[in-house]
């Protein structure tokens, strides 16, 4: 009788136990979520609040990705409790069955969908890979825009050399318009990212990679560095600003008409590392400046005189050689 009251003040205090530690798990799953609903109640999160067709595809990936992960890890967590539980230390109903291991349906269950959900994901990735490559041009009636950006330390300049003007630490262009971005770096590596209209690509020295992007309404648009480049990364932040037609027609004109000139000798001035830089308006007085900047990389040694008075096709066939 008494090895019998011993047996379940056990089972008694075996289950207690176990309902304790369910309960506080469950207390800190439950502050996690409400943590976490606090810090995000309210922001903008760009990557799910798209704003323009590429960051719209995009967020579709994640959010099919995220639903086929948890295809998976939700019945896994549902039955790691479920075993915790089924084959606890006193519950003596729970039947010893190594004999399971081996068994095809079961082998087939946890080995299948797996190789169902990769599978999926595989055509998925080969599909939207192409579908977003970064230097496939939109689909548009309209005429883009074109953009060349170079990467500074720690700035971006941005050159339209259709319209003859350029700024630094910010751009511009018209909504419901494809933009065809040029980029290259003037410094060390660096990512050009717009998480709100959509794909980031890597600027480098002495190569041009091509992006191109399109915001559905007027409105200004955070852009960043993605990659670290020394001290002056974190400040490495531009605006991209998407105006009507009429705004930025206006926009273009009186930048065309600003006092400041960018020339090669102002922007060896431009280049020079610097950090937190306020926004700035030039007129372009040198229309092959994105192509000197390329051919910086690739003069093999020769003097500035010779790079600077470079013959046009001559960077053009190099740049061609080196996409």
């Amino acid at each position: 009788m008494i090895v019998s009251k011993n047996v379940m003040s056990k089972k008694k205090e075996s289950k207690y136990r176990l309902v304790r530690i369910i309960g506080v798990g469950a207390l800190f799953l439950i502050a996690a979520i409400l943590l976490g609903f606090l810090l995000l109640n309210g922001k903008n999160i760009a990557v799910l609040n798209p704003q323009g067709v590429i960051a719209d595809k995009q967020r579709e990936l994640i959010l099919i990705t995220v639903g086929l992960g948890l295809i998976v890890i939700v019945p896994v967590f549902i039955l790691l409790f479920a075993f915790a539980w089924k084959y606890r230390e006193g519950n003596e109903k729970a039947k010893y069955t190594p004999n399971a291991d081996g068994n095809k349906w079961i082998e087939g269950l946890w080995w299948g969908i797996p190789i169902i959900i990769i599978g999926i994901l595989s055509v998925i990735t080969w599909v939207s890979s192409h579908e977003l490559d970064p230097y496939k041009k939109l689909d548009s009636q309209v005429k883009p825009i074109n953009v060349q950006v170079v990467a500074l330390q720690w700035k971006w300049l941005f050159i339209y050399p259709d319209l003859g003007i350029a700024s630094v630490n910010e751009v511009r262009f018209p909504e419901k318009t494809p933009v065809n971005f040029e980029l290259t770096a003037d410094a060390p590596m660096n990512g050009f990212w717009i998480p709100s209209l959509g794909s980031q690509v890597y600027a480098m020295a002495g190569m041009s990679t091509k992006l191109s992007l399109e915001a559905d309404k007027v409105g200004a648009y955070d852009g960043s560095s993605s990659n670290i480049s020394g001290k002056g990364y974190a400040g490495m932040r531009f605006k991209a600003i998407a105006t009507n037609k009429q705004d930025f027609a206006a926009w273009s004109k009186a930048v065309a008409g600003a006092d400041s000139h960018l020339d090669w000798a102002a922007y060896s001035e431009l280049v020079k590392p610097s950090e937190n830089n306020q926004v700035a308006y030039y007129m372009l007085h040198e229309p092959q400046l994105y192509n000197k900047v390329i051919m910086k990389y690739m003069s093999h040694g020769d003097s500035k005189d010779t790079m600077e008075h470079e013959d046009t096709s001559h960077m053009h066939d190099s740049m061609e050689m080196n996409q």
